[in-house]
């Protein structure tokens, strides 16, 4: 990935009347960088990919793409594609015929236009169904022709409006490992949005996290996961268990937490993103970072707790615990990877936990 910006956002604002879709978004989209939106419904994730794409004005800012101011500019005039979420296959045309569809009025001979077509299917591994109707196709093969319909015409960046909603889970999963191999083969921009947060950790190289029309963090996928930087981030990012903690001293980089349930600890002040403000706050700890010991194992440093399962939920390579700690009000989830040899314990049983204060985050 290029960290030349082939997209610039500067102070993005639309208006719907008194509706306030977009609050001042500023960001930059490398070169052949997979770029995700994601957010709950509602966000402004669908009306900023659509202002990118020229179908949506916007109030106030600027749209830069490849350095070139956007105002003005038609959507058929932008370098740009867009995949929309009902694919938009038209079901009296033939594969080959919906694929070619842009090239229409390209210049392009006719024998031009086939060799075009055939190398787009073959991109998307439908090199054989060029004749077959497009209303005979799966809802994957469909997603494949959309796509190739979208990359025949060469765009420098390929915007995707939730292109694997429509599929069921093994198929989504399919085509989030298709896309991603697709978008390294070809090597432009794909900005997509998602409300799908899994599919947003597993394709992309960036995400921006949007609530309410503006982004609260844009990171790395680990980054997002390891160090979010509010807890409405770590809420909306997996699951993340929290607990009532209180700030008991600071210094030399370091911040002394008592943590409900767990103790007394120290994390680094790169574990608390809104700072240390002293008094009462909370700490938040992801279910795989919680261990429960079985008989004969020790926790590092004596980082032990007691505690009851309250519930137990079998995935088969995984198990889901709530144990609730001694001395707490609400169980916390704790996600054991189910080996050979290693008891599922039951409801109602005790259980000790082992934690490492390097996987928390401070809230104050």
């Amino acid at each position: 990935m290029s960290r030349t910006p082939i997209v610039t956002l500067t102070g993005v604002h639309k208006y719907y009347g008194d509706y306030h879709a977009l609050r001042g978004i500023t960001a930059e989209i490398g070169q052949g960088e997979f770029f995700s939106l994601l957010g709950p419904s509602g966000c402004g994730k669908t009306t900023l990919l659509r202002a990118i794409a020229g179908f949506e004005d916007i109030s106030e800012g600027q749209v830069l793409l490849d350095g070139k101011d956007m105002e003005g500019v038609p959507p058929n005039r932008r370098p740009t594609n867009m995949v929309f979420q009902s694919y938009a296959i038209f079901p009296h045309m033939s594969v080959a015929e919906n694929v070619g569809f842009g090239l229409r009025r390209s210049g392009k001979s006719a024998e031009e236009k086939r060799r075009a077509v055939g190398e787009a299917l073959e991109m998307v591994g439908l090199a054989k169904f060029g004749s077959r109707a497009a209303h005979a196709l799966s809802g994957g093969q469909r997603q494949r022709v959309a796509l190739a319909r979208a990359l025949i015409l060469k765009p420098k960046v390929l915007l995707l409006d939730e292109p694997l909603s429509a599929l069921d889970k093994k198929m989504r999963e399919v085509m989030q490992v298709e896309l991603i191999r697709l978008q390294r083969e070809v090597g432009i921009t794909f900005i997509l949005v998602t409300h799908d947060q899994e599919e947003a950790l597993v394709m992309s190289d960036r995400i921006a996290v949007m609530f309410e029309g503006e982004i609260a963090q844009l990171d790395d996928p680990e980054t997002l996961y390891r160090r979010p930087k509010s807890r409405r981030v770590a809420e909306f990012i997996g699951s993340m268990n929290f607990l009532p903690a209180t700030v008991v001293g600071e210094g030399n980089g370091r911040v002394s937490v008592e943590v409900l349930g767990l103790g007394r600890t120290e994390l680094d002040a790169a574990q608390c993103p809104s700072g240390a403000r002293g008094g009462a706050g909370e700490v938040g700890v992801r279910p795989e970072s919680l261990t429960i010991l079985y008989e004969g194992q020790t926790a590092e440093g004596g980082r032990e707790a007691d505690g009851t399962v309250k519930e137990v939920v079998y995935y088969g390579d995984m198990t889901y615990y709530d144990v609730l700690l001694d001395g707490t009000p609400a169980p916390v989830r704790v996600s054991m990877r189910n080996m050979p040899g290693r008891k599922v314990l039951d409801f109602g049983a005790r259980a000790r936990l082992a934690w490492d204060p390097r996987s928390m985050v401070l809230f104050c």
